[in-house]
This record gives C-alpha cells, structure tokens and sequence, in this order.
C-alpha cells in the first residue's frame, strides 16, 4: 500500500511543479447494479460542479453491463450520454460507446482498459481513446470499511475538430474511502486530482476534485 500511495504522489509531483491553471471542484456519483444470471448491469449517473464553470458544469448518465469470461476477467460494453455547461449555458453534448476488460490482479489490486468511441453533437469525426486504470483496495475493518487509491490515464487516438487532441491528454489519481451504510448501500467519500496537458497552445491545467459516490447492489 505504501509503495502504490508514493508512487500516485510521484505521478502527481511533476503536475504540481508545472500547474498554470487550477480549478477546485465537486462530483457527485450514483450507481446502481443488479445480476441477472452472470450478467451485471450497471446505471450510472454524476453530475460536476466546478468554479471556471460558475456552478454546475458537467452530467453523464449511462450504464454498461458485463460477464465474466474467465477466473477474475470480466468484459464490458456500454454507453454514456454527456452534456456540459459555462456559466449556465449549454455545449455541444456528447454520445460515448465503450468496451471494457477488467482483470483482478491479486493483492487487492486490480485493472481495467476501457475503449471509447464519442461521437459529438457538432458533427465530424468520431474520437476514439483508451482509459487504462490501476485500482488498490485494503479492507480497514472486518465490517467492510475499506480505502481505495486510483490512478487513470487518457490516450487520445486522433485529433477532431471538435477538439479532441491525438496523444496523452491527462491523468487521474484520486484516494478515498468505501464504507457499507447497509449490505445493499455504500458510499465512497474521496479526492480526485485531474491533470490536463496542453495542447495547441493552451496551458496545462490541474483540477482539485472532492468526490462522493453512492452506490447501491440491488
């Protein structure tokens, strides 16, 4: 744990020395999954506020379901809907496919690749990119409390007029708590750091994060 935890502040340290922007923020989550057979389904919801938006900035609402192809390998497919907002107007919104592998590494640990093809409101063409994460899980308690450490990177495969950049355009690590409220309910309390590389120009920008998820296994 203590080596994941330093090598997510070695990630963030070089950001932190080069940061020209930041933004504080909140994201809000709810999701909801059910079993069906080998099949889970998953409904997810957030919505984002941030302050260089003047309030509420961000929503996406989708779902994805998944089936385990193999001991500790589950695949997904999915979809999102994406919508954001500047100071209380609109933007062009955003259609998102996705495909999934997740694979439990063992000591807790845990990865996921996720391929993203968005389709935008604007037209042109469709972007596609890759989501690798890392996940670490240590149980705190034997009532199931546990902490969490995350880190997630974004490889853009092409450049669109609609703005996306082809190459490495962020990074994620974020640090939080699970903790059961019931055997169906958890809540996941965190802080996300999200660094975005510049591009074309622009300045890279760090956003501070405060995250709340609700998640409910029914």
């Amino acid at each position: 744990m203590h080596r994941l935890c330093l090598a997510i502040v070695a990630a963030m340290l070089p950001a932190v020395a080069h940061a020209q922007q930041t933004d504080s923020q909140l994201w809000l989550a709810a999701n909801a999954a059910t079993t069906i057979g080998k099949t889970t389904v998953t409904i997810e919801s957030n919505g984002r506020f941030a302050d260089a938006a003047g309030g509420f900035a961000h929503a996406e609402i989708g779902g994805f379901a998944s089936v385990p192809v193999a001991k500790g390998v589950d695949v997904a497919i999915g979809y999102r809907h994406v919508e954001d907002w500047d100071r209380g107007r609109a933007l062009p919104n955003e259609e998102r496919l996705r495909q999934m592998v997740t694979v439990a590494l063992g000591g807790g640990l845990a990865g996921r690749l996720r391929f993203e093809q968005r389709f935008h409101s604007s037209g042109g063409p469709v972007g596609l990119r890759l989501r690798p994460n890392l996940r670490y899980t240590r149980p705190l308690s034997a009532g199931g409390l546990s902490l969490f450490a995350t880190h997630e990177s974004y490889l853009n495969f092409n450049t669109t007029r609609w703005g996306q950049r082809g190459g490495y355009e962020r990074m994620r690590n974020a640090v939080g708590l699970s903790i059961p409220l019931s055997r169906a309910i958890r809540i996941d309390p965190g802080y996300l750091n999200q660094y975005r590389f510049g591009r074309g120009g622009a300045r890279d920008r760090m956003d501070h994060a405060l995250t709340l998820a609700l998640n409910y296994l029914f």
